[in-house]
């Protein structure tokens, strides 16, 4: 543990102006950081960005700007709901995709892995015989992560606070899509490579708007094509009252509505079908290439506390009761990748070549590997 540990703060480095994130150390190692901290910022030196690659960093942090600001539609619907949600969303995240644990089996021992969107951090510690670090944007994901002694921060996919070339490998399970615009996708990818070494993989998967079953796909809420432009489209977006949309009550089982299928749908393992078969269930034309979509998530009354966050939320009109279902009803924003977009987002990169790419449960995954 304490080699573990040592390891991954000797290469961790952060600049405060840069990337504004809050480090969430597991308890056991708070202590022997604190007592060690000089100690280990002055043999870590050598390893961190000097002053001018700082000053590169930043020069290229300011021409991406529009990637870096956060619109309001992943304020609204992606960050605060996840707060919200959290502990209840945790207790749905239990079990590994066979596909990202192959991967995560396969990488050499003694690989420092990065995942980007670490949620609750179930796939952290996957491999005994690697060490993991995992950051999320949620606050209160990370303390989920950090109370089970995992090595995790605060942070932001488009903005990753770790040195080029940090560690060997980094996955993105379910995050890209929660994205809102094209540049802020690319650039969320651009990082991953960013942070492994030459010759590291970079494992990401997104939701398909190629959905193997089509009847809970007409169960979200498509977002007009107005609304999209008001949110997602260029420019900041402005801040507008709760749309007046009317949201379908999606049992709290439906597999698409939990996320990942927490139930044996999700999570067996199958053949994959080939490349060039398209996955069931498409329909025409992917319902005229609807791909922003509201997806519901049901929060028990019993797991929503009394006069807290979910109060507030269906004050604010950000959630809904749903008295039938006995749940706060929260929409999460999420943008559906068709077949080949990932591809097309990592064909301007000159530093990185794909290595496999497939359609797994209702998802299209990219193997990335970093040539230079």
């Amino acid at each position: 543990m304490l080699i573990s540990f040592l390891r991954a703060r000797t290469r961790f480095y952060q600049d405060k102006e840069g990337f504004q994130s809050s480090v969430i150390c597991s308890r056991s190692h708070l202590r022997l950081f604190s007592s060690m901290r000089e100690e280990i910022q002055e043999s870590a030196l050598p390893h961190l960005r000097t002053s001018g690659s700082v000053a590169e960093h930043r020069d290229k942090k300011s021409s991406s700007t529009n990637a870096q600001f956060t619109p309001e539609i992943e304020k609204k619907y992606v960050h605060r709901v996840y707060d919200a949600i959290a502990p209840h969303f945790s207790s749905t995240r239990f079990a590994k995709w066979p596909k990202v644990a192959a991967f995560l089996k396969s990488l050499p021992a003694g690989s420092l892995i990065l995942d980007a969107g670490c949620g609750n951090g179930k796939y952290l510690g996957l491999n005994p015989d690697c060490y993991f670090i995992g950051c999320d944007i949620s606050a209160p994901l990370t303390k989920i992560c950090a109370d089970r002694d995992h090595e995790v921060l605060v942070a932001d996919a488009v903005n990753l606070p770790y040195r080029t070339g940090f560690g060997d490998a980094a996955i993105s399970i379910a995050v890209l899509h929660h994205l809102s615009t094209e540049y802020r996708r690319k650039k969320a990818i651009e990082e991953l490579v960013r942070v492994v070494k030459r010759g590291g993989l970079v494992l990401i998967t997104v939701w398909a708007a190629e959905q193997e079953d089509q009847s809970l796909v007409i169960k979200w809420t498509p977002l007009a094509h107005k609304y999209v432009e008001e949110w997602v489209g260029p420019g900041s977006p402005r801040v507008r009252s709760t749309p007046s949309l009317t949201l379908e009550s999606i049992p709290e089982t439906d597999d698409r509505v939990l996320g990942e299928n927490v139930g044996n749908s999700k999570d067996d393992s199958h053949e994959l079908p080939e490349r060039s078969s398209h996955p069931a269930g498409q329909t025409e034309n992917n319902n005229n290439n609807q791909q922003e979509y509201f997806v519901p998530w049901h929060l028990p009354y019993h797991r929503a506390e009394v006069g807290g966050a979910s109060t507030c939320a269906v004050e604010s009109g950000l959630a809904k009761k749903d008295d039938k279902k006995g749940a706060v009803v929260y929409n999460r924003y999420y943008h559906v990748f068709s077949e080949g977009e990932l591809e097309r987002l990592v064909s301007g990169m000159n530093n990185v070549t794909v290595v496999d790419r497939f359609f797994d449960k209702s998802n299209w995954c990219i193997i990335l590997e970093k040539t230079c």
